[in-house]
């Protein structure tokens, strides 16, 4: 039989107990109901507000013990850590006894000498005089499009827009450091001071790096001052010749200079021939793109590298969008297509240098990782072990630009090619959304039409990249073409290569008659370079860039080249070897047509090893573009020669890569 229970009451009944309970449920009944005092709930404000209190209370107190504590303290824990530093070169050259004895001159590249306003718009107000481009960039985050507008060039003159003058700084700060914190020229200049050198002996040619070369001269008179202050320099010294050492973009800018010294005025300098001879030793270029990069390609074709290739493949559609009004990229490619200074790095040479549909100089190179290395005269046994034990894979650089990655690796014979050159430019884009209108880039004229007739030729060399951005950017190339040149010269003595868009083209220009003078191309090797790319059509929207990096292209086994849709290859992580040594591997070397005076020239590779813990920095021993700045061996090599040191006195040639082989590879007329 199931046993009942009874439900047992929610509450218990009141209990009767006599007069005593019963007047004090009345008193209670009585007494007003006082509410319970509820427990303030933690919502995500407080938590960003208590995360953002302890993030800014652990700065302050880190900053604080860091001016607190010994000026050798950093060093102390380092060495700990480490074991004892080696000497900076400086100390050690001067504990050799080397003291400064040639004056040098510093060219700084592309985007890194500082930029401040003179004269700008109603926006820019409180201004004057400060830095647009290179320090804290503070203004960028303040008033980004006010910045942009001010960055950014006439697009029909590629000089200053009405009401606005940006003027590059002046004197060694500016280009020393980039940021705060981060080194360009300083560790160099701190090691030349430490042998003996001083303003009066060390000069910083700045330069508006956005200008094409020659309207640096028609604008600022900037070769001009370069050209006095070297005669300056050198009547001052005794009569020692100069060291210039220009770094990336600066190399060609001087190479520039070499010529428009030499050439009589109105258009050149007027220094007459013997210019170089008399007054420069050696010209010690780093990291010099003398046959031009890849990467600057993409940039004017998509307004991307690898690194923003991957930012646009995590993010979709928020760097294309206008995701808060920014419009970011195509804000960048407005203000980058007038910089005319950025063509000048267009790979120069065509097929014959960087290859074609089926072949390329450097078509076997492995992306193997390889062991730690040093900064060594001889590649370390191990890497070489490797490389022999490994299969290479034939990867076509040659195609700087394809569309699918199936294009990339097809033989030739087997891709379709639709000629994109006549195709009817219809559907205009600007005209489909008004607000195009306020970011405008040549793409809204391009139209559907003509961006269906890109990605139609499938494929680009070096050959047929021109006639793309041609194409997709016609007004921006009117004005490059009017100042750069990017072929090989057929007779350097006709007189057509006496115009000054020749003169930073080492195919199509000839060396200063200057036998006693010195060229040296000094670049970090060992890091992956970007060297060509896989693309697509970007995903349809109302106003945007057409075109982006296939990131999801990869080749999927050990050892290939293609990462991220890109392909890599050896370099300093911005200019491939090839362009960096080949004219002083081959193209200069001994007397050839482009060097008829027989200047001497030295290859000088510094294999890149990265720093070893955080403590180190950037470290000593890096080969990265920029970072190649503060490695010890190059600074003990220009200060060896800075200080009367010939190329034969630092061993001539080091080489790591195969720049040699792969030069060798190349069919050009010397």
């Amino acid at each position: 039989m199931p046993i009942l229970r009874r439900r047992r009451p929610a509450h218990p009944p009141p209990q009767i107990d006599g007069p005593s309970t019963s007047s004090a449920a009345s008193d209670e009944k009585e007494k007003p109901s006082v509410p319970m005092a509820r427990k303030p709930r933690w919502n995500c404000l407080d938590s960003c507000c208590w995360i953002i209190g302890c993030v800014c209370s652990l700065w302050w107190i880190l900053l604080f013990l860091y001016n607190a504590m010994p000026a050798s303290f950093p060093q102390y824990v380092t060495e700990a850590i480490t074991g004892p530093l080696p000497d900076p070169p400086g100390v050690k050259l001067r504990k050799e006894g080397l003291s400064a004895l040639h004056p040098v001159v510093f060219v700084p590249g592309i985007v890194t000498g500082g930029l401040e306003l003179w004269e700008g718009h109603q926006c820019a107000d409180g201004l004057f005089r400060k830095r647009l481009w290179g320090g804290t960039f503070g203004e960028v985050y303040k008033r980004p499009l006010c910045w942009v507008e001010h960055m950014s060039l006439d697009n029909e003159t590629g000089l200053d827009p009405p009401g606005v003058r940006v003027r590059p700084v002046t004197g060694l700060v500016a280009a020393d450091y980039f940021a705060p914190g981060y080194f360009v020229w300083a560790v160099l200049i701190a090691n030349l001071a430490r042998i003996g050198y001083e303003e009066k002996t060390m000069y910083m040619a700045a330069y508006d790096w956005r200008l094409s070369f020659q309207n640096t001269e028609v604008r600022d008179q900037t070769l001009s001052s370069i050209k006095s202050n070297i005669e300056l320099m050198v009547e001052t010294n005794g009569g020692k010749k100069v060291v210039v050492i220009p770094h990336s973009m600066g190399v060609l800018y001087f190479l520039h200079f070499m010529k428009w010294v030499e050439a009589p005025a109105p258009m050149g300098g007027g220094g007459g021939s013997d210019w170089c001879q008399k007054h420069i030793k050696a010209v010690m270029n780093i990291g010099g793109p003398f046959l031009g990069v890849p990467k600057a390609v993409t940039g004017l074709f998509s307004a991307e590298a690898k690194d923003v290739a991957v930012a646009r493949a995590i993010a979709p559609g928020v760097l294309d969008s206008d995701f808060l009004g920014l419009q970011t990229l195509r804000h960048v490619m407005r203000m980058t297509r007038t910089w005319d200074s950025t063509m000048s790095m267009i790979p120069k040479g065509g097929d014959t240098i960087w290859g074609g549909l089926d072949w390329s100089p450097e078509e076997c190179y492995s992306c193997i990782s390889k062991r730690k290395r040093s900064n060594d005269s001889i590649v370390s046994q191990d890497v070489k072990v490797e490389n022999a034990n490994h299969q290479p894979n034939i990867t076509n650089y040659g195609r700087i630009i394809s569309f699918g990655k199936d294009v990339a690796e097809v033989p030739s014979a087997q891709i379709e090619m639709i000629d994109f050159r006549d195709a009817v430019k219809g559907n205009n884009l600007a005209h489909s959304n008004g607000s195009c209108g306020d970011v405008w880039t040549e793409y809204h004229e391009v139209g559907w039409g003509g961006v269906q007739a890109v990605s139609d030729y499938k494929v680009y060399t070096a050959g047929s990249i021109l006639d793309l951005l041609r194409f997709v950017a016609p007004k921006m190339m009117q004005r490059g073409s009017a100042h750069f040149s990017y072929g090989i010269a057929d007779n350097l003595d006709d007189p057509k290569y006496k115009h000054y868009k020749y003169w930073s083209n080492p195919l199509e220009t000839k060396l200063p008659n200057a036998p006693d003078m010195e060229i040296y191309s000094m670049y970090g090797v060992g890091i992956l370079t970007e060297r060509a790319y896989v693309y697509k059509r970007s995903p349809s929207s109302e106003c945007y860039i057409p075109f982006q990096i296939d990131t999801s292209a990869d080749g999927g086994h050990e050892g290939s080249c293609l990462q991220g849709g890109v392909y890599l290859v050896n370099g300093d992580e911005t200019v491939p070897v090839l362009s960096a040594g080949y004219m002083c591997a081959k193209g200069w070397r001994g007397k050839t047509r482009f060097n008829p005076s027989g200047i001497k020239t030295y290859i000088r590779e510094y294999d890149h090893a990265p720093p070893a813990n955080l403590l180190e920095g950037r470290g000593t021993q890096s080969g990265a573009h920029v970072d190649i700045m503060g490695n010890f061996a190059l600074i003990e090599d220009i200060i060896r020669v800075a200080a009367g040191a010939t190329g034969e006195d630092l061993g001539g040639d080091q080489v790591h890569s195969d720049i040699l082989k792969w030069s060798e590879k190349i069919n050009l007329q010397l």
